[in-house]
């Protein structure tokens, strides 16, 4: 039997001070978020659509009369108390000795958002469902920071199961753990009302939520904390209405038919909604060129200078053929006239580049060859005019034809991007599929471990989180872009000097990187023999943290577990770093092997 005395929040001291509880230390203060907590304002770390680490209160005052709060790294800072962003992980105060497990369920709560087929049921059917007679109290961003100044949503009972229905108010776009992005707070969003999980804290006899279940609730009324958590808005709410509302409603039980009968109409709307059984997977910009070409549909790509462009083709196919097309001309584009003294008539030369395109195609007929129009946007509009011809009719001139096997991509900067490029007329547009080209850091960083650029620049652009990935053009002075990192790459590599990079990046990143080269590191060698000490990763700062990070990628399977087990001491935010990367290396070779496979295959069919 439960025997609940009062409800409250850890302490700073509960977390990292000499008393510090063992089971939240270990985990490094982090704790995941659930998403009824984002949806009500919590701020989420969007790094894994199923495992969010959140922003959540403490009740020890902090910075000049602010509240004490754990962020989604595991860091302590503080924050006024009258803002609504911190989540809510309840504390129970009673007596719990008779209770032997590490983690118990107690009570209930909304916590997770549910998939898309049950939210358009839900959605449809809500006027039909049940309701089982509960509410649960939300305050919202425009109401006043007084705990009598609420809203109330309804519980809902279907087929055993019991949901909730509330708006989306977070200010931030989050992805929930029904893989869908939500942004605006008109979205209305169901969630399940699950059993919430407690670490059971037998040395301070106290139930610590394992998750942040709520948010949206002032901790005070003004912006000054006096330290007295018993006067607080947050201490009301936890004992006079949480503490209510997380005790179970009573469900009557649905006979056998009637369930039997429900998953059927559920599995028959799951048909009717998609019928063709299509893929509703994310995907990427990589994805939709790829799409595009597979289906023989001319793409184009746009996006600034050094984006990368010529890059994703390359990859797609390695032998392109590519013409320059802001250096062709009429006659070099598509052919010309001349007179033949044999036969004394004109006769017609098709241009070089397509004799060459044939011979390439004739040579593998089972490949498809990507016929590459490089900075397209450049072209003059005569020249632009020709090109919509092939685009179109696959003819060029109208004499003569491309070979089945071939595929169209275009490629160039916008107007605004560059004075030598020429609009496209709408004409040429409507030819093209159009993929947008914007390069993030965690596909730069991707492909710069897979083409062996210099690791102590990957530190440094992960460090600074992408933000000296570019810098701003002025005609004057080197600018920073995704090329110039390439280049820099090479000459680091070459003259192992990091000030030479100026010439490149300009002298303020250079400097900045020269400060960070000089960062320490834990190698991939020391971490193999155990050659560190814990002191010497607390001693690592940021810059060092990151740096070491980068390093330890260049291990192999066999080491995996080792250099992850060490990459967890130094926090959250470099073990989702370390893994996401490690996990789209990983993704690379098997697609690598799947690809040799099939052309293995195709090989052994000849």
């Amino acid at each position: 039997m439960i025997n609940v005395k009062e409800v409250t929040l850890l302490t700073r001291g509960d977390v990292f001070g000499s008393h510090k509880i063992e089971a939240i230390f270990k985990n490094q203060g982090k704790a995941i978020v659930t998403d009824f907590a984002m949806a009500r304002g919590c701020y989420g770390e969007n790094a894994n659509t199923k495992t969010h680490y959140g922003t959540w209160y403490l009740k020890s005052s902090g910075y000049t009369n602010s509240v004490d709060f754990i962020s989604s790294t595991g860091d302590t800072s503080w924050m006024l108390p009258n803002k609504t962003i911190g989540g809510i992980r309840p504390v129970l105060k009673g007596d719990f000795s008779n209770i032997s497990e590490e983690e118990i369920t107690y009570g209930e709560y909304p916590m997770w958002a549910v998939e898309n087929s049950m939210q358009q049921f839900l959605e449809q059917n809500d006027k039909k469902i049940q309701r089982t007679g509960k509410e649960y109290t939300l305050i919202y961003p425009d109401n006043s920071s007084d705990i009598n100044s609420t809203m109330s949503t309804p519980e809902f009972s279907y087929h055993g199961k019991k949901y909730v229905r509330i708006p989306y108010t977070n200010r931030y776009k989050l992805t929930l753990s029904n893989d869908n992005k939500y942004s605006s707070q008109k979205e209305k969003i169901w969630f399940e009302v699950v059993p919430i999980t407690w670490i059971v804290d037998k040395e301070n006899n106290q139930l610590i939520s394992k998750n942040i279940i709520n948010a949206g609730i002032p901790f005070c009324n003004d912006n000054q904390y006096n330290d007295i958590f018993e006067e607080t808005i947050m201490y009301h709410y936890l004992n006079e209405v949480f503490q209510k509302e997380m005790i179970p409603s009573v469900s009557k039980e649905i006979p056998q038919e009637e369930k039997e009968e429900v998953q059927k109409r559920e599995k028959e709307m799951s048909k009717k909604r998609n019928r063709y059984q299509f893929c509703f997977d994310t995907v990427k910009e990589e994805d939709i060129l790829k799409g595009a070409i597979d289906a023989d549909i001319p793409v184009f790509l746009h996006g600034a200078s050094a984006e990368g462009k010529s890059s994703r083709v390359k990859q797609i196919d390695p032998n392109c053929f590519i013409i320059h097309m802001e250096n062709a001309t009429l006659d070099s584009f598509v052919g010309k006239s001349v007179y033949s003294e044999k036969t004394g008539r004109m006769m017609n030369l098709p241009p070089a580049w397509y004799d060459e395109l044939v011979s390439l195609c004739e040579k593998e007929p089972h490949k498809n060859h990507i016929l590459f129009f490089e900075e397209f946007t450049n072209a003059t509009p005569s020249v632009q005019g020709k090109a919509n011809n092939v685009i179109l009719d696959r003819i060029v001139d109208g004499k003569w034809r491309l070979p089945d096997n071939v595929r169209i991509v275009g490629a160039g900067n916008e107007v605004e991007d560059s004075l030598a490029a020429n609009p496209m007329t709408e004409t040429v547009f409507s030819r093209f599929a159009h993929v947008y080209i914007k390069t993030s850091t965690k596909d730069w960083l991707k492909w710069a471990k897979k083409n062996q650029i210099h690791p102590m620049i990957c530190s440094y652009i992960a460090y600074r989180r992408g933000e000296v990935l570019r810098s701003d053009y002025d005609g004057v002075y080197p600018n920073a872009d995704p090329r110039k990192w390439e280049m820099a790459s090479k000459m680091l590599y070459k003259t192992n000097n990091p000030l030479m990079l100026r010439a490149l990046v300009g002298e303020e990143i250079t400097m900045d990187f020269i400060s960070f080269c000089n960062s320490r590191i834990i190698t991939l060698e020391d971490v193999l023999q155990g050659n560190y000490t814990e002191e010497e990763i607390e001693s690592l700062n940021v810059s060092e943290r990151y740096a070491t990070t980068m390093a330890l990628l260049d291990t192999d399977d066999k080491d995996y577990e080792i250099i992850k087990e060490f990459i967890q001491k130094m926090g959250t935010e470099f073990e989702i770093l370390f893994t996401s990367l490690w996990v789209e290396k990983i993704e690379d070779e098997v697609k690598q092997l799947e690809n040799s496979f099939q052309k293995s295959k195709i090989l052994i069919k000849r």
